[in-house]
């Protein structure tokens, strides 16, 4: 049996921790499918297709790392690929509250998929999405923040 992992997450964007936990899950798993979420009902920073190419160009090297989209509940995008494994990455304590209820509800919900969890490199601890955007948005230098493959300098938003 092949073990699916989904890393699920709106990588807006995609950081050296959300890098990190990929890379260092790799050896637990025959696959990882990094799972761009889509709302309909929220404002991204970064568009889909840009932050799915940069996921894209950081795992260009990695056969066993596949990028990919979806709308909806998380547990439903893991039937349609057959993954019965979500990745998380772990913080803080705070993070491990949020997800621990998310992984509760989804147990609820799909028993069959199991919430695998790593915590962060102390070093990514204070790495995140929302504080990333915030520099970039208004003119800081973030790449020490980034993928090396990533650089929104390429880009015109």
């Amino acid at each position: 049996m092949t073990k699916i992992a989904v890393f699920p997450g709106s990588f807006d964007p995609f950081t050296i921790g959300h890098e990190s936990i990929v890379k260092r899950a790799l050896p637990l798993f025959d696959k990882i499918i990094i799972a761009i979420g889509y709302n309909s009902n929220k404002q991204d920073f970064f568009p889909l297709d840009i932050r799915k190419k940069w996921i894209n160009d950081v795992f260009k090297n990695y056969d066993n790392v596949v990028v990919d989209c979806f709308e909806g509940l998380t547990i439903e995008f893991c039937h349609q690929v057959g993954a019965k494994y979500l990745l998380r990455g772990l913080r803080t304590a705070i993070d491990f509250e949020y997800e621990r209820s998310i992984a509760q509800m989804n147990k609820y919900m799909a028993e069959g998929i199991e919430s695998v969890f790593l915590l962060t490199t102390p070093a990514h601890t204070p790495v995140n999405s929302t504080v990333v955007r915030e520099i970039i948005r208004y003119g800081g230098d973030a790449s020490q923040f980034l993928p090396k493959e990533i650089n929104i300098h390429d880009h015109k938003f």
